[in-house]
């Protein structure tokens, strides 16, 4: 790779700001960064939560700092932001990857649930890129990337709540990019396959489900959390400045079956 091509894919003086960093997905994004030469601030919802994290990109000779937030309480949302600005002085690339799922048939889902759901997955996502994307106006340069879902293409079952608001997601997305790519902020988003993290735990472990997920997928296997860093990073540098609005399925080959 010349250096013009590295250029294009280096993060080196750039500061990311990753929401659900502590394990999974959120870990394996904040770690690729970091090893492309951001300085990466780790946010989870418990203090300390991002510990792991932070420990792997230092291993790895990178730069990071822990952060906490309650993403469905906004003065905590609000908090998170100013807390950013105070470690770092300023957010370039901000990936909203925390999120949270809740399983109940549709028609004895508990409203509690649901609303809280929506809360952390649209509402802090929505609040969080606003913040951000003020400042990325003001400095005419910035990139958000939201992750999205397999579900925000198709309905799921049992967890309505987590599919409204991963199909607000992919919408927030498109709407936020229509608006803002005249300022050279890129909003896009990156829709995960199925991925071995927490959240896909229980039809892992479900025998058919399982065996009817992976016959499905091209390639013939789960992905692992690592392998969505490179999207990432391509997605968080200059060499996506002209992508903007766009939903960029990481799946296998799952959504051409």
């Amino acid at each position: 790779m010349n250096d013009e091509t590295q250029k294009l894919f280096s993060l080196s003086g750039k500061v990311a700001l990753v929401t659900g960093a502590s394990r999974g997905l959120g870990q394996a994004i904040a770690v690729g960064l970091a090893k492309a030469g951001a300085t990466v601030l780790c946010c989870a919802s418990r203090p300390g939560g991002t510990d792991a994290t932070i420990a792997l990109i230092k291993l790895a000779g990178g730069n990071a700092h822990g952060l906490a937030a309650d993403l469905s309480d906004e003065a905590a949302v609000t908090k998170l932001y100013q807390d950013a600005i105070t470690v770092a002085g300023q957010v370039d690339i901000l990936i909203n990857n925390g999120g949270t799922i809740s399983r109940f048939p549709a028609h004895e889902y508990p409203m509690d649930e649901f609303r809280s759901v929506i809360d952390v997955n649209l509402n802090g996502l929505f609040q969080l890129s606003q913040l951000a994307g003020k400042d990325m106006l003001t400095r005419k340069t910035g990139k958000i990337i939201n992750i999205a879902s397999m579900l925000s293409y198709s309905g799921g079952m049992t967890v309505p709540a987590y599919t409204a608001s991963k199909h607000a997601v992919a919408g927030i997305t498109k709407a936020l990019a229509n608006e803002w790519a005249i300022s050279n902020v890129q909003v896009n988003a990156i829709a995960p396959g199925y991925f071995k993290t927490d959240n896909t735990k229980a039809l892992q472990d479900n025998p058919e489900r399982n065996a009817d997920i992976v016959k499905r997928i091209p390639a013939g296997q789960w992905g692992e959390p690592e392998q969505l860093a490179g999207t990432a990073i391509f997605l968080a540098s200059s060499a996506s400045d002209y992508v903007n609005g766009h939903v960029l399925a990481v799946d296998g080959g799952w959504l051409a079956r």
